[in-house]
């Protein structure tokens, strides 16, 4: 019987991105090179070795770094509209290897196929949003108070931007950044996710395409892999203006620390504990569709992902079993096929944390709804995938206070006016992206206003997952500021 690689086309996917049996995993540009230990990078979907990827040394990263400030020496002074040229290119290397690096997202990272897609497609459109912006790098012109003087304030390119990405998003974090710090005249370095390495090596492969069409020197467009310790030399590196980190509230005050003891600059886009609150004057059958895509989508494992479903008293058990009853038509497999709702977690150390999640809730007094589980057996091999699970309970649970990066969903239960579900709401450490289900004019400007939601994204009758390129993505608190 054929594998899930080959079914699906998997092998050709690789050979069209240069995945190789073994990769090296460290680049400026055109040139590849490594010395660090090898990492092998297993699918959650079916758990087998996908390719080998050799680490970068503090040698390789010395290397990538003096390649870097070379190249920013000259980048800086090609003209902005000509840097939004080479996004474009880029651009349109990304929609020619959208199909086979949307794949490799879904088979390395286990999110669905589609999910693969558009990510791709958010990398798409972040390239086409950049190439406009290129031609308006505006900045200010002023009356000077002197008399005879000319007063204006122009922006200028920092320097090299230090880009370390999650694994949930393995590409499309990278482009976010990337692209844009193209287009000012920046350089980057990028240490993507140990557990996806290599969408890096993928990425980094079509970019060297057009460096090499271009002619453009070594260093604008740096790869690094490893682990914590390789982000460390980023995160201390005074060479490094700009660290934008993508990860946990843990790992991003770690980096923050570290790059705020040099006074440099850190962007950080961390957890999140999202809730959609459903007022009585709620659409329900909207409400269960953003409910559940918001919960269960990449398996729980964005940082958008739905978290607590705040319900008014007096429809609580009607939108309880809604939610119920959706949950038992999913289909849990495969992301690769398409008749699949769910795929698996990145690894075995996130199926631990997903049941000692539903451990800790039953511990706190609250009761499932819907049982939890890793399932075993055929099509289940790798042992990472799990029944999305819902359970009642209390806002200050402890373990409702945390993000469980996993489709665990918390129904939470308020009474009165709005303003009882909004505190409940703002009542975590983390502030993403929220939602309130309403068709309530005054309900939902309160929601949007000043005292409303405090995250850094508030949605009305849509769920809390997923963004807009065009719009600042990011939150306040712990979820770290960054935009």
């Amino acid at each position: 019987m054929p594998s899930i690689a080959q079914q699906f086309g998997m092998t050709e996917a690789l050979k069209t991105l240069g995945i190789k049996a073994i990769n090296e995993g460290t680049s400026t540009g055109q040139n590849h090179f490594s010395n660090g230990e090898m990492l092998q990078s297993f699918s959650p979907v079916d758990g087998e070795l996908i390719a080998t990827v050799k680490t970068s040394s503090e040698a390789d990263y010395q290397k990538a770094m003096q390649a870097a400030t070379e190249a920013f020496k000259t980048f800086r002074l090609m003209p902005a509209p000509q840097r939004g040229e080479i996004v474009r290119q880029f651009g349109e290397k990304l929609r020619q290897n959208k199909e086979a690096l949307g794949k490799l997202v879904s088979y390395e990272m286990g999110k669905s196929l589609q999910e693969g897609y558009g990510e791709v497609q958010e990398m798409i459109d972040i390239c086409d949003f950049a190439v406009g912006l290129s031609r308006q790098l505006h900045g200010l012109t002023m009356h000077s108070e002197r008399p005879g003087h000319r007063m204006y304030e122009q922006y200028h390119p920092m320097g090299i931007v230090g880009i370390i990405s999650a694994f949930n998003f393995p590409v499309a974090v990278w482009a976010w950044n990337t692209a844009l710090a193209w287009i000012c005249g920046d350089v980057c370095i990028w240490k993507p996710s140990e557990k996806t390495p290599l969408c890096g090596i993928a990425c980094q492969n079509i970019i060297a395409e057009v460096i090499k069409e271009n002619n453009l020197p070594e260093g604008i467009s740096c790869l690094i892999n490893g682990d914590y310790k390789i982000g460390e030399l980023m995160t201390n590196d005074k060479r490094i203006p700009l660290i934008s980190a993508t990860g946990s509230t843990r790992m991003g005050k770690i980096v923050a620390q570290a790059v705020a003891a040099r006074l440099g600059k850190s962007l950080l886009e961390l957890g999140g504990n999202n809730a959609i609150i459903v007022t009585p004057d709620a659409d329900i059958k909207m409400t269960v569709i953003g409910a559940v895509f918001g919960a269960v989508g990449t398996a729980g494992q964005r940082c958008t992902s739905t978290r607590r479903l705040i319900i008014h008293e007096s429809i609580y058990d009607k939108v309880k079993d809604a939610i119920v009853s959706a949950y038992g038509q999913l289909k849990i497999g495969n992301p690769l096929d398409q008749n699949n709702h769910v795929g698996p977690l990145i690894d075995v150390h996130a199926v631990e944390m997903y049941n000692k999640a539903l451990e800790k809730v039953v511990a706190e007094g609250g009761k499932i709804l819907v049982e939890g589980g890793v399932l075993s057996g055929s099509g289940y091999e790798s042992c990472c995938y799990v029944k999305p699970a819902i359970a009642e309970a209390n806002n200050n649970f402890e373990i409702v206070q945390h993000e469980t990066f996993a489709p665990v969903l918390y129904l939470l239960k308020y009474s009165g006016e709005v303003e009882n579900a909004i505190d409940v709401q703002n009542g975590v450490a983390q502030g993403l992206s929220s939602a309130i289900m309403t068709n309530n004019l005054r309900e939902a400007e309160r929601f949007l206003s000043v005292t409303g939601s405090d995250c850094g994204i508030a949605n009305v009758n849509i769920g809390t997952s997923g963004a807009e390129i065009g719009g600042a993505f990011g939150g306040e608190k712990e979820t770290g500021g960054g935009r």
